[in-house]
């Protein structure tokens, strides 16, 4: 089925990424701000598992048949999303790390804005916020490639059914709005 097929194979090139990338996760907000506490390890042991494969399960009993041609352009759009997705993540961990001593779409170095604040307990920090690259488009561009990731690893489900293999879609969407 290439539905099935399509949808399998888009999970598994982010989750290759994922692990590709690892520690450009545990550099991240969530990693940093959260640690290893009770939401993120019971999410990834327990909402993580169920949710991500909700597609592939609901596509198991409910796959419509689609062509060929359409599940290699639902995969070529999924794969191109996650490979944003990857590169948006990685200049802005090249940019953080070479404290913008980095070349972003061959401009060296990068546009980017110093920000300085103070943190609740009154102490003075910089911060370097990147606008160049992907960052440029949007504040937070590496969420709009990772929505679209999951709307494609559950676009073979077609319109057979809403809540079922878009939920995941839904939720990411919502939870990256409020961020």
């Amino acid at each position: 089925q290439y539905g099935m097929a399509c949808s399998v194979a888009i999970q598994m090139i982010y989750l290759s990424k994922f692990y590709y990338w690892e520690m450009g996760y545990m550099r991240s907000m969530d990693i940093q701000h959260d640690r290893a506490g009770y939401y993120i390890c019971w999410g990834c042991l327990v909402w993580v598992p169920a949710v991500y494969t909700s597609q592939a399960f609901y596509l198991t009993s409910n796959a419509p048949d689609i062509s060929l041609g359409t599940a290699l352009a639902i995969f070529t759009a999924g794969a191109l999303c996650v490979w944003i997705n990857y590169d948006s993540d990685h200049q802005r961990y090249m940019f953080r790390a070479s404290k913008a001593n980095c070349a972003i779409w061959g401009r060296s170095p990068p546009q980017h804005i110093v920000a300085k604040y103070q943190t609740s307990t009154g102490e003075s920090r910089t911060s370097l916020l990147l606008v160049d690259g992907w960052w440029k488009i949007s504040r937070h561009f590496h969420y709009v490639p990772e929505i679209l990731a999951s709307f494609f690893w559950s676009a073979p489900a077609l319109d057979s059914g809403l809540v079922g293999p878009y939920f995941y879609t839904f939720y990411l969407t919502i939870l990256l709005t409020d961020r």
